[in-house]
């Protein structure tokens, strides 16, 4: 059991990698605010695919060129290239209680399209279990759609 509650942390630590990290644009530094739709797929140790469409609006482009950390893990990035087509991230992230494990992830974008690859080292016990991750990403428009009503409602 205590083995598949860890790869279900790994498997989120690494899509929060990859869905953090986003789609990017073709400018040096910086992602193209729209409606992007996300596919993450966590490829092994164990499969899983989750695809969702979102608004990134012009003041959360800082915080997505920034790397990802969200309010379950840590993450902090010595190595952050972004530009010219190209984004490579190499650091580590952690939970309130965890240890740190290394994280990396590099891929290729232009202004409506994104692909990276990121890797995880995660520990479960005394054994480290390579856990692998694919973002890919495409704009679906400059402008995103209004909210409905009862987007938040629970169903």
């Amino acid at each position: 059991m205590a083995l598949m509650s860890s790869a279900t942390s790994a498997i989120a630590l690494i899509l929060a990698l990859a869905a953090a990290a986003g789609p990017a644009a073709a400018q040096p530094s910086a992602i193209s605010p729209g409606y992007w739709e996300t596919t993450n797929q966590v490829v092994s140790p164990l499969h899983s695919t989750k695809t969702e469409r979102r608004c990134i609006r012009p003041q959360d482009v800082a915080k997505f060129m920034e790397g990802p950390s969200n309010h379950i893990y840590r993450c902090t990035y010595p190595t952050r290239v972004v530009g010219d087509g190209v984004i490579r991230l190499k650091g580590s992230c952690a939970t309130r209680d965890g240890k740190p494990v290394p994280v990396s992830g590099e891929g290729a974008f232009t202004s409506d399209s994104f692909h990276m690859e990121a890797r995880v080292a995660a520990q479960f016990g005394p054994m480290t279990v390579p856990v692998r991750a694919v973002t890919d990403a495409k704009r679906l428009g400059p402008d995103c759609p209004a909210p409905t009503e009862d987007a938040g409602a629970a169903k």
